[in-house]
């Protein structure tokens, strides 16, 4: 039994160093870029076998000291890679006073339907609960797009591109939106939406709505698509000067990961979860696996009044809101992340990397494959 429960212990620490070491890899297949989610669970993990082993079965030997020094070196680096998400860490956008009367506070909230799902009812009590003035819902098919039109009377101006394969998407607005277009920066069957919100002040802001292709065992192996998709977003932002950007959706992508991190050096963009939280939003359905998917990230010209996951809609992502208030005067106490060496050879190799991928068409719709 000793032997046993010591064999347990050792694997769930090799588990736990492998996925720290695979982790740390550039390769884009899904194998490696799955470890890039499972940072708390690993450094639990790490934390636990470790201890365990020194408790109980250390014997002072070399190989001894290697498992547990291993185990503490995984914990740390997990443990900074997650830090900046907890109550401890300094926020990164400043807490808003504002009571939203001079018009330059919006609330919005995004949403994954999950396809399949058909409790219809449920997200639309939440988005009449929550009363934003932007609401973007993914995954959008026929059916969710027939549930979803009754808040066009609410919300005048709205985007459709309501697909059937799980990239379907509607954003609806209260506020007037000017020039919104859809767009297929990557491929062909993976829309975005681009807007300019005009608030009722009268100032403008620029939303992106995203939400690409994900790696997965099956059929998209490769997180090229997506990686790129952030690139191309991150960059446009960049060469279009300082302006108050937001950017929204479900992103495939934990706020951690090496991919989320260059997007926002590349952006110049803020989290607001920073200092405040994980607001895990997947998988809606269970607790052990859970990670922050569903994204708003913005510009240095907005502080935070409100920001909340929302409650099941049976899908299994749940909903997030967030309440902003432009208050461009803020800029210089709240600096943008800035690019670091080899940001942009990074860029560009994730841009070739899907460029050759599209030569050799792997960027065609999985039902064509």
């Amino acid at each position: 039994m000793v032997t046993l429960l010591r064999a347990l212990v050792v694997s769930l620490g090799l588990v736990a160093l492998g996925g720290t070491l695979l982790s740390l890899s550039k390769g884009s297949h899904w194998l490696l870029r799955l470890w890039d989610f499972p940072r708390t669970q690993l450094a639990a993990a790490a934390a636990f076998s470790g201890a365990v082993f020194r408790a109980f079965f250390f014997r002072g030997r070399p190989a001894d000291w290697l498992f547990v020094i291993a185990n503490a070196l995984c914990v740390t680096w997990q443990g900074r890679k997650i830090f900046p998400y907890t109550p401890l860490a300094r926020v990164q956008v400043m807490r808003s006073s504002s009571q939203g009367k001079d018009g330059r506070t919006f609330r919005l909230l995004i949403a994954n339907v999950q396809m399949e799902n058909r409790e219809h009812a449920r997200l639309l009590e939440v988005v009449r609960e929550n009363e934003p003035d932007l609401f973007m819902a993914v995954e959008v098919d026929a059916a969710w797009a027939r549930a979803l039109e009754p808040l066009a009377a609410a919300y005048p101006h709205v985007v459709r591109q309501v697909q059937e394969n799980y990239y379907g998407l509607m954003l609806f607005s209260a506020l007037r939106l000017i020039e919104p277009r859809v767009d297929f920066l990557v491929q062909h069957d993976v829309p975005s939406v681009h807007a300019c919100v005009e608030l009722r002040s009268g100032d403008r802001v620029y939303l992106h709505g995203l939400h690409p292709r994900p790696p997965e065992p099956i059929r998209d192996q490769d997180s090229t698509p997506r990686d790129a998709e952030l690139v191309i977003v991150g960059r446009m932002i960049r060469e279009a000067g300082s302006r108050p950007t937001v950017v929204a959706g479900d992103l495939n992508d934990v706020a951690w990961s090496p991919t989320s991190e260059l997007f926002l050096r590349l952006s110049g963009l803020l989290d607001p979860r920073v200092g405040r939280g994980f607001y895990n939003s997947f998988h809606a359905d269970k607790r052990l696996l859970r990670y922050p998917l569903d994204h708003v990230f913005h510009s240095n010209h907005f502080k935070v009044v409100a920001l909340r996951r929302l409650r099941h809609i049976g899908s299994d992502h749940f909903p997030m809101f967030i309440e902003l208030s432009y208050e461009p005067e803020v800029q210089a106490e709240q600096p943008a992340a800035e690019l670091e060496h080899g940001d942009q050879e990074a860029a560009e190799e994730k841009l070739d990397d899907q460029a050759e991928a599209a030569r050799t068409g792997d960027d065609r719709p999985a039902e064509e494959r």
